[in-house]
């Protein structure tokens, strides 16, 4: 009887702390989006978009860093989220914006680390006026590969805090070159079904993920993180290419789209 008690609790145990270790995520990124700093005419503060509307120049750079999403694999050449959201911005400011798309298909946060640090985008990040960043899908499907769901489980914490660290050291070199550019970062999305056996996981499992990215666009000078998963979800399978993974033409549309609503609507942050 003792070890039939001993049992129950050990599974209600490891049920709650399962529980926590899924759900608690979630609650975080609630949080921090509805603490989000909403523009307000009535603030001395501004928006990123009137900031950058009200900067001397006359031309912006745009630098975009990561993989095949900032490339834009999934659409034509001109189709990418970098020049729709680039266009989108010229139109809004009245000024001309150069975009400079750096992404590498299939590059994991390792990887963009590794050219990060060693130099080699150092002149395009002094000069730019907004730094796009997207990666860490690539790390989950290396690693994904070949494993089953216990495996899955096993290596994510030691997965996403390898992607935590380079994220962190990519945007802290960044900042160091460029304290005056406005980093943006992306949510990963769920690009699965509703009907495929892993896409509950994946929706509980990916807010964990995002979770870091958020906490890590707070300790920089001045970033926001671009919510995709509201454009790019189980709900919205019509922005996914032929592939199931990358976004097509309307994925990228409704991307830029929603990068211009958070820019006209959350307020720049500043050093303190």
């Amino acid at each position: 009887m003792k070890l039939l008690k001993y049992l129950i609790c050990l599974v209600l145990f490891i049920g709650v702390g399962t529980s926590i270790w899924i759900y608690y995520p979630h609650y975080q990124l609630y949080q921090m989006k509805k603490h989000t700093v909403k523009a307000s005419q009535t603030d001395d503060r501004v928006s990123y978009l009137t900031y950058l509307k009200n900067t001397k120049d006359d031309t912006l750079h745009h630098l975009a860093l990561g993989d095949s999403i900032i490339r834009g694999v999934g659409a034509g050449q001109s189709e990418n989220m970098v020049t729709q959201f680039s266009n989108l911005l010229s139109e809004q400011t009245h000024k001309k914006i150069e975009s400079d798309n750096q992404g590498i298909n299939g590059i994991t946060s390792s990887e963009l680390n590794q050219l990060v640090q060693t130099g080699k985008f150092d002149d395009s990040i002094k000069q730019a006026d907004i730094i796009t960043i997207n990666v860490g899908g690539n790390d989950i499907i290396h690693a994904a590969k070949g494993l089953d769901l216990q495996s899955v489980f096993q290596t994510y914490d030691e997965l996403q805090a390898t992607f935590t660290k380079n994220l962190t050291d990519i945007t802290s070199r960044v900042t160091k070159l460029n304290p005056n550019a406005t980093v943006v970062l992306l949510e990963l999305y769920n690009p699965l079904s509703p009907d495929n056996q892993m896409y509950a996981l994946a929706d509980k499992l990916l807010p964990k993920w995002n979770v870091h990215i958020y906490e890590t666009s707070n300790r920089l000078p001045s970033s926001i993180v671009i919510e995709t998963t509201k454009v790019i979800n189980g709900e919205h399978l019509q922005n996914l290419s032929v592939d199931g993974v990358h976004p097509n033409l309307a994925g990228y549309t409704a991307i830029s789209e929603q990068m211009m609503y958070q820019f006209k609507h959350q307020y720049r942050k500043t050093a303190a």
